[in-house]
């Protein structure tokens, strides 16, 4: 027997309706690349949306075609997200810190038909342009007042493309299941790899991000997503906030501690996320201004764990809780969240402490279990570490157009092979331990290389800091840490290695320390190690 309820399509397009509806009236801020805050509201974003969609038809767009944006956050690339999608063709966002020749390969492999590019990003197009298909139109996201001159062919200008057109669309009946968005995974070793999402996994990605055990956006929330717009659709936030009617904040190219904390305080932003080093930076800038941040409730931070000392800082000094989050491109990018359970409230500092540095427990939606070698899943008590594999309804099956990484990624039961080697606690919190490929192995036992690297930074004397294994002859591997000083430090590779002493067991601690003035990182900021052994191949260690 079936139930009787309405059958009625999950698509992007509900989203940005709902919030012209019954939001109407709320703000979108955004710092312009052009100089300017700009200001509208969702009825007005709603009708520009439509005007872009009638501009799609007349450019010859059709269900599928792939529309790619080079662009900060800001309002347009929030019009692009919708109306693009909207017509059945895919918003493709392009990370521009990518290195030429990958942005240059992304193009050409998602075949995109028009690239939106902000002002800021015009000189990387030029440095590629004969490296991409050239029959993609190119339009600027400014008015025809800041068009530049530049070396790009016909190029077109974003608020032409709106003049005079009707601000109502017919919007079509789209399954549900129709692609709406595609990213690319840069990862650390090969070609990028696409993940395409669809309208449904886009809608239901939403609604487990609005629930209060996850982001908890809401209708009385201002939202500042930090994390850029190209990575994995700023997490599904703009989304997120228009299925509840937040207000929305885009900081543009304004990253810096300062930049980031006018937009705070000025807007009284609720809710706020982004990677480590923007926090740091806006830490920083707190500390040396004195300002403070009397509207900041929630601060998300994923890509990477934040410091205990950091995190006690927001929360001590500043009223604003700091929660981690996890995920990846795979996942739309939502797996876990770190928010502490009820039973939890009377535990130590200390203790609670333990938790809030660990990844979190899973969404709703997101399985998750950690594996041997041979499959076998593992139990959850925090001792036992495996790889992750996960699965959901806003999971990937595959990557777009590549079979061989497809077949790598997901094993023979349908799940995603996440890489990353984990713990899952009693509580059900999962730890990053490490990624497979960087895991140490030493006499047959396992080293963390993130564990390491986490004590090493909470030395004061060190900035930033990598741990690679390397061959030894008589432990197969041993670790060797890699570390920046901070500025102005004198500390000695003694003195940072005896900071290790009784925080982890002594096999674990580095045996030698090598210091450098920085660090390779890809394009999304992952420490690059695949560098780090080329760099250090021929070290040995002395005995």
């Amino acid at each position: 027997m079936l139930g009787k309820m309405m059958d009625m399509p999950l698509t992007i397009t509900s989203l940005i309706q709902h919030a012209a509806n019954f939001h109407g009236d709320t703000e979108i801020v955004s710092r312009s690349i052009e100089g300017p805050i700009h200001r509208y509201t969702y009825s007005d974003a709603y009708q520009r949306v439509q005007k872009m969609a009638n501009a799609f038809i007349e450019l010859g767009v059709k269900p599928g075609d792939r529309i790619a944006t080079l662009a900060w956050n800001g309002y347009r690339h929030l019009e692009l997200y919708f109306a693009t999608s909207g017509i059945g063709a895919v918003c493709h966002t392009i990370n521009p810190r990518l290195f030429g020749d990958q942005i240059a390969y992304i193009i050409n492999h998602a075949q995109d038909k028009i690239i939106f590019v902000d002002l800021s990003f015009v000189p990387v197009l030029e440095g590629i342009k004969d490296k991409i298909d050239s029959s993609a139109k190119i339009v600027v996201m400014t008015d025809q007042e800041h068009l530049p001159d530049c070396e790009l062919d016909d190029v077109l200008c974003y608020e032409d493309l709106l003049a005079g057109r009707s601000d109502h669309y017919n919007w079509p009946d789209l399954n549900e299941n129709t692609a709406c968005s595609l990213c690319y995974s840069s990862g650390t070793t090969g070609n990028p790899k696409g993940v395409l999402f669809s309208h449904r996994s886009t809608v239901l990605h939403a609604w487990a991000a609005v629930a209060k055990d996850t982001l908890g956006i809401s209708a009385q929330d201002a939202v500042l997503p930090v994390v850029p717009m190209f990575h994995v659709n700023a997490w599904g936030i703009p989304y997120a906030s228009a299925m509840a009617g937040a207000k929305l904040v885009f900081p543009g190219a304004g990253m810096d501690g300062a930049s980031v904390y006018e937009l705070l305080d000025q807007e009284e932003v609720s809710f706020t996320a982004g990677v480590p080093t923007v926090w740091l930076l806006l830490l920083q800038y707190l500390q040396e201004s004195g300002n403070k941040l009397p509207h900041l409730e929630r601060m998300v931070v994923g890509g990477a764990a934040l410091p205990p000392s950091i995190i006690e800082a927001f929360e001590n000094d500043y009223g604003c809780d700091c929660v981690h989050a996890w995920g990846m491109t795979e996942m739309s990018p939502l797996g876990t969240v770190g928010y502490l359970k009820r039973n939890m409230k009377d535990l130590s500092a200390e203790e609670k402490m333990s938790y809030k540095v660990k990844q979190g427990r899973a969404v709703y939606g997101v399985e998750m279990k950690i594996v041997d070698d041979d499959g076998n899943e593992l139990p959850h008590n925090g001792q036992d570490f495996g790889e992750l594999v996960v699965r959901g309804p806003w999971i990937t099956n595959g990557y777009f157009e590549d079979d061989e990484a497809t077949a790598e990624c997901i094993n023979d039961d349908g799940w995603l092979r996440t890489g990353d080697v984990c713990t899952i606690d009693e509580r059900g919190f999962m730890q990053i331990v490490d990624r497979s490929k960087d895991v140490i192995k030493s006499g047959g036992e396992w080293i963390s290389s993130i564990e390491l690297e986490n004590i090493a930074v909470g030395h004061a004397d060190i900035a930033e800091a990598a741990v690679i294994g390397l061959s030894h002859p008589k432990w197969d591997e041993r670790p060797l840490l890699i570390c920046v000083k901070a500025e102005g430090a004198v500390a000695t590779g003694d003195n940072v290695l005896k900071f290790f002493k009784g925080k982890v067991a002594d096999f674990w601690i580095p045996n030698e320390i090598a210091f450098v003035d920085e660090l390779p990182h890809t394009a999304t900021g992952k420490l690059l190690k695949t560098e780090l052994r080329k760099q250090f191949a021929d070290h040995t260690f002395a005995d």
